[in-house]
């Protein structure tokens, strides 16, 4: 049985990236060189809301490559899958190639 979690206000759900732990050519990388700070938006909520009532609406989507803070997020296990959940303002930025 599939869970979809639709995360609430301005959080976003994310996958982080993980790196290769070595090179095609079959040499392994340290731990240290193999960490990313990134991962890719799996769901985003509606958005937060002003002091009028509206909604402010997050700055990602569903899709999106994102660079993320070392530390923060709340992290969540759906089935054998890890996510984290973070804040729309705690996310530091889009990656694009």
């Amino acid at each position: 049985m599939a869970k979809r979690l639709i995360p609430t206000l301005n959080r976003v759900l994310v996958e982080k990236i993980l790196p290769p732990s070595k090179t095609t050519a079959g040499i392994l990388l340290p731990e240290k060189s193999t960490k990313l700070n990134s991962g890719k938006v799996v769901a985003v909520g509606p958005g937060a809301r002003n002091k009028e009532g509206k909604t402010i609406p997050v700055a990602f989507k569903e899709g999106d490559t994102v660079l993320l803070p070392e530390f923060g997020g709340s992290q969540i296990k759906l089935g054998d899958k890890e996510f984290h959940l973070y804040r729309d303002e705690d996310i530091l930025g889009t990656l694009h190639d």
